[in-house]
């Protein structure tokens, strides 16, 4: 988990893809990046489109958020390794600080184990 410094809120990784980058490469690469873990993205999750939001400068946008179930060495010790968050941090699933109803859907499905991704019709 990841403390976010922009509005101090406690999420998973998250990011987006580069130009021309594959998402499962984009998604080990924001782990590395905004917590110092070198991890492997194992299988798709979830893949939902995110509502349009409007940005101060009035520019709209519109992401489609790819969860990726993701393996690392948990004796790595995770740390806010850009400026995009305040902290880092391994928690157990029973103990998750508060965070919003979507990563909580996708914790659910990676605890799930099941082999298929999830995709919302």
């Amino acid at each position: 988990m990841v403390r976010r410094a922009d509005d101090g809120r406690w999420t998973p990784v998250t990011g987006i893809v580069d130009p021309g980058e594959e998402p499962a490469r984009a998604a080990e690469r924001e782990v590395a990046e905004e917590a110092g873990i070198a991890c492997t993205a194992l299988r798709l999750l979830d893949m939902r489109a995110l509502p349009e939001i409007t940005y101060p400068n009035g520019d709209r946008a519109q992401y489609l958020d790819i969860c990726f179930l993701c393996e690392a060495d948990d004796s790595q010790r995770p740390f806010p390794a850009d400026g995009e968050n305040t902290e880092a941090l391994w928690c157990p699933v029973e103990d998750l600080p508060p965070m919003n109803d979507r990563f909580r859907e996708q914790l659910a499905l990676a605890l799930e184990d099941r082999a298929e991704a999830r995709f919302r019709r």
